[in-house]
């Protein structure tokens, strides 16, 4: 018994170590320079996701969406066969004295880990359906200290299921306490039934914004009337699945939607 246990923890370390060994160690970006691995998960553990790199949001945060956002809850969030699996369910759930009709998960590298500048790419298969607001984000750690969107915000990937097969990047900020943003979209054919790689190119002076190495947007320090300029301070990564809300919800929610499914193949950030 104790030789067939000390079997399966070798296989585990190893399998562990050939799919870490697999992660490019250095990119080019499209301004030609050369960046270095960092951070990375490839969810390749099974359960909730490595909580050394991950906390998650706690209920109903913010939009006026539906779904509560539960903490380590398996029916929301866990890794299988090297994927994060984030699930928004439709189900009575009540916890605390709150009463919710959806859950979802959302996971934060908050007061884990943050980054000022690099490419932060995540390969993702999104959720479908109409009132699914899957996304992928950043936001300023000083947040709890001087607000949003003072603290900026930087959404790498957002999608809305009424709006099928388009991906949008935005950049939010404030400019003398009034907010301010500029963002754009582009048509991706099949997102849906499909992974993808979303990113962000961030420099001092720009963001470029890519889904599958093709840049669609690009972000200069020029293009709005941003005091004070948040974009030179550390960020931290969300991953969610929203429900509703002011944006996803504003042509309803379809109940045959769920469950809805979102997949993490992987997260990776390089830096100088």
């Amino acid at each position: 018994m104790k030789k067939t246990i000390a079997w399966f923890l070798l296989l585990a370390v190893t399998t562990t170590a050939l799919a870490q060994n697999d992660v490019p160690q250095t990119v080019q970006t499209a301004d030609g320079q050369t960046l270095r691995l960092v951070w990375n998960d490839e969810f390749s553990g099974t359960g909730l996701p490595n909580p050394e790199k991950w906390g998650y949001e706690h209920g109903f945060v913010r939009n006026w969406e539906k779904q509560f956002y539960t903490r380590e809850r398996l029916e929301n969030v866990f890794q299988k066969e090297g994927k994060l699996v984030i699930q928004s369910l439709k189900e009575n759930y009540e916890e605390n004295g709150q009463k919710a009709e959806i859950t979802s998960a959302s996971v934060t590298t908050e007061g884990k880990a943050a980054w000022t500048y690099g490419r932060i790419e995540v390969c993702a298969k999104l959720p479908t359906g109409r009132g699914a607001w899957p996304a992928i984000w950043m936001l300023g750690t000083n947040i709890r200290q001087i607000g949003w969107p003072r603290c900026g915000e930087i959404d790498i990937m957002e999608y809305v299921g009424f709006n099928p097969t388009q991906i949008h990047a935005t950049v939010h900020a404030s400019n003398h306490g009034k907010h301010t943003s500029k963002g754009f979209w582009t048509r991706l054919p099949g997102v849906e039934n499909r992974f993808a790689v979303y990113a962000v190119e961030w420099s001092e002076d720009k963001m470029d914004f890519f889904v599958d190495d093709q840049c669609y947007f690009t972000f200069k320090k020029t293009d709005l009337e941003i005091d004070p300029w948040p974009f030179d301070k550390p960020h931290y990564l969300i991953l969610n699945t929203a429900v509703g809300g002011s944006w996803g919800g504003q042509k309803g929610i379809d109940d045959a939607a769920f469950p809805m499914t979102y997949e993490i193949d992987y997260v990776r950030v390089y830096q100088k």
